[in-house]
């Protein structure tokens, strides 16, 4: 029983450590900001719905993972498609440019790697959703 009481601790600690020093509050203030304007729009609900998502997510990243969601069906890959075209690109590229900065020092490599996990979820949004590993 040792195992996944020091895993939950273990991620404790790098979400914390994520959220003071590996941006996770900055990055969810820019997602929570980019909701809100996309709520504003009415058009845009749904990419306010995945930015709340992505705010989510980056706040605390360590412990969790992404999966597409069942039942998803052509109007999210349409969007997608539009989210990909018009944001998703320089979202998941810049994500990817954090990542190896920070993989570039041994400590900032579990934060590289958050980084990294959001890359996909960035680029393609809709029709995923966000669940705990255990």
């Amino acid at each position: 029983m040792a195992g996944p009481s020091h895993a939950g601790a273990v991620r404790l600690i790098l979400n914390i450590l994520w959220f003071i020093f590996g941006s996770g509050f900055v990055l969810a203030l820019g997602y929570g900001l980019a909701a809100l304007v996309c709520f504003l729009l009415i058009v845009t609900i749904p990419f306010g719905v995945a930015s709340l998502r992505l705010a989510v997510y980056s706040l605390w990243p360590f412990g969790r993972t992404v999966v597409t969601r069942p039942g998803a069906g052509a109007p999210s890959a349409i969007a997608n498609v539009l989210w990909v075209v018009l944001f998703g690109w320089w979202i998941a590229l810049t994500h990817l440019l954090a990542g190896i900065a920070q993989c570039v020092t041994i400590i900032g490599i579990p934060f590289g790697i958050a980084n990294f996990k959001l890359v996909p979820m960035a680029f393609w949004p809709l029709g995923r959703e966000i669940v705990d590993v255990d």
